[in-house]
């Protein structure tokens, strides 16, 4: 080799690795922003909305497992101004702010302004579920060794079950919360968010607000040409939108993650995505729809009629009262991860679905929604998917396993992050709920729970 020849190679090697050190670093920042920004905002929510007493640098919900890494991010709370700041030294700080009725929002820029919310309907402590909250009944010996086992830990992956209802012929059956937790607790359904929107979505789709045939949805689909124009909202609720959207919540760069942690207002990102697939023809599960369909209804109703829609339309009518429906920092509600309810609050929906939205004698729902919901979706594999309610259980929850085919096949759940399960079986007159904190989500094995509780209450 010639010393031209070398100083050449040297040269492009330099120019080589300076550009992997770049992107390598451009990895770390980003790593960073997302790390301190999911602790900011789980440690806020869960301060400020669940109300836990927690150690704000060691708490599972920041430290354990796969989220040890964010113990780098030291966390500074604000108890008077509800507010949560996370960095290292100062370096990308990521702050999360409660606001009362709304819940926590990462700071990702200037807060959009929001009306002051109103308060929820009162529930009678002395009334049985689902009327009022008296406490549940002590159940039956089968019953509850299936509830001890749904909180022992004595296996090798740490599944942290935080709440457990059982409810059937629309009362409560079984209740039990892990130490530290009570029936009041409101607790993250993270993508359980979906289904319940999915459902309140019928109250505007009902009266014709909005309709599922309807295409064009967005601004930023309008331009001459631009084939996200020809999308319905129906292919939104069926996550066959076509559009491209990588749900890699390993991967810190991801859609998903950027959309939640990184961007201010995370349904114009999601909206800002191109086709990879022409609508209606192509099944994926993407996050990013819930949000875009969150948006799509805030534009039809006008931003005061929007912020109090959640509440007016489904929570007050149907008795969750501990719902908080948390939005980004544009203002719009996050339909794809942020709903706290309580255990009991989360039944209440399955209870509602259970009832073909009705409610009391009164519906809440428009006649055919449920069935619409929980009809399966051409598109996805194995009728696995409704529109925005899983008609099957994943594999990561047992859906593979030998206990899923005891599941009776007219079952279907809201699923979501870290183990939240909400299923509804019509046939055996039963909604189950169960809460967690399994940061590995193959701990929980939800067909496993299931085919034992059914087998419990066939006793």
């Amino acid at each position: 080799m010639t010393l031209d020849t070398r100083r050449l190679f040297d040269l492009v090697f330099l120019l080589v690795l300076a550009a992997w050190l770049r992107q390598a670093l451009l990895w770390l920042r980003g790593a960073a922003s997302v790390g301190a920004a999911y602790k900011a905002k789980a440690l806020c929510s869960a301060l400020f909305v669940s109300g836990l007493e927690l150690d704000v640098e060691k708490a599972d919900e920041v430290a354990a497992e796969a989220y040890r890494a964010m113990r780098l991010f030291p966390a500074r709370v604000d108890r008077g101004a509800k507010t949560v700041t996370v960095s290292r030294r100062g370096f990308l700080p990521r702050a999360a702010v409660h606001r009362d009725g709304y819940g926590a929002t990462l700071a990702l820029g200037p807060l959009a302004p929001l009306p002051l919310a109103s308060a929820p309907a009162r529930r009678d402590a002395a009334r049985p579920w689902p009327e009022g909250d008296a406490p549940a009944p002590e159940p039956p010996p089968a019953l509850a060794r299936v509830l001890d086992a749904a909180f022992d830990e004595r296996g090798p992956k740490r599944r942290r079950t935080r709440a457990v209802v059982v409810a059937r012929d629309g009362r409560l059956l079984a209740e039990r919360c892990a130490p530290g937790l009570s029936a009041a607790t409101p607790l993250n359904g993270w993508s359980m968010t979906k289904s319940l929107f999915g459902t309140l979505l019928g109250t505007l789709v009902g009266p014709g607000t909005l309709s599922l045939s309807a295409r064009a949805l967005l601004p930023q689909w309008s331009a001459s040409g631009d084939p996200r124009a020809r999308i319905a909202l129906e292919d939104l609720l069926r996550m066959r939108s076509g559009l491209s959207f990588s749900e890699v919540y390993s991967d810190l760069g991801s859609d998903v993650n950027r959309m939640l942690f990184v961007e201010p207002d995370a349904a114009a990102f999601a909206a800002s995505r191109p086709l990879a697939h022409p609508p209606g023809t192509h099944w994926q599960y993407a996050s990013g729809t819930a949000n875009i369909l969150s948006l799509i209804a805030r534009r039809a109703l006008g931003d005061a009629a929007y912020a109090a829609w959640p509440r007016r339309a489904l929570f007050d009518p149907i008795g969750m009262a501990s719902a908080v429906f948390e939005p980004d920092s544009s203002g719009t509600f996050v339909a794809s991860s942020f709903l706290f309810a309580t255990a009991r609050d989360w039944a209440r929906l399955g209870l509602l679905m259970a009832q073909d939205g009705v409610w009391g004698g009164r519906r809440v729902l428009p006649e055919g929604w449920v069935e619409f919901l929980t009809t399966p979706t051409p598109q996805a594999p194995d009728g696995r998917y409704g529109a925005l309610w899983w008609l099957k259980l994943s594999k990561e929850l047992g859906g593979l396993g030998p206990a899923a085919a005891r599941v009776p096949a007219d079952a279907y759940h809201a699923l979501g992050h870290e183990g939240q399960c909400l299923t509804v079986i019509p046939s055996k007159r039963l909604v189950v709920v169960r809460l967690g904190l399994s940061i590995d989500i193959t701990a929980w094995d939800h067909a496993a729970f299931l085919a034992d509780l059914l087998d419990a209450l066939d006793r």
